[in-house]
């Protein structure tokens, strides 16, 4: 049987694996959720989908839920408060880095207590609240790249994520790279 995470721990974890990790891939799903045309916010590729942009909604405030829970030492269900000026992707995806920001923030303040603190996860389990940090990653890479397979066929680019994407390297080689 493994021995619980102690505080000290916690705060290695966080601030030396999920905080640069956790930033990296920051601007990759920013990029991603940008490249999404504003102009099809309700396309999908088959009926089963999310529309991009529910897609693009879900993603920003999923990610930011995930780091509040960690920062809140509680899951909240309530839903994501957007401001009302929020209609396009790039909307959306503005707010997604202020709010990421402010989180990231909040996060290197966080003591190993609070870090340790047992959370629910809607009845379903319960983790240490540094925890939610690399579950809301996972949840954010895994959506980023359904997102992701939305973007050609909507008439996007999809950016570099791990290394250079097609669209990225044209457009390298048009500004002269």
């Amino acid at each position: 049987m493994s021995k619980p995470m102690t505080p000290e721990q916690a705060v290695f974890v966080l601030n030396e694996v999920y905080l640069p990790a956790l930033k990296a891939e920051h601007r990759t799903t920013r990029a991603v959720l940008e490249a999404v045309p504003a102009d099809k916010p309700d396309f999908r590729p088959d009926q089963f989908s999310k529309p991009a942009l529910e897609l693009v909604r879900h993603i920003a405030a999923a990610e930011n839920r995930f780091l509040e829970t960690t920062i809140n030492g509680e899951f909240s269900t309530a839903p994501a408060a957007f401001p009302e000026s929020a209609k396009t992707p790039a909307d959306f995806a503005a707010w997604y880095a202020e709010r990421f920001e402010a989180n990231c923030q909040a996060l290197t303040k966080l003591n190993g207590e609070q870090l340790i603190k047992m959370v629910d996860f809607r009845g379903l389990f319960q983790l240490p609240a540094v925890s939610f940090v690399q579950l809301g990653l996972s949840h954010t890479i895994h959506h980023r790249g359904q997102l992701s397979t939305y973007l050609r066929p909507m008439g996007g680019k999809v950016p570099a994520i791990y290394g250079e994407s097609y669209d990225s390297a044209q457009a390298k080689k048009a500004a002269g790279g």
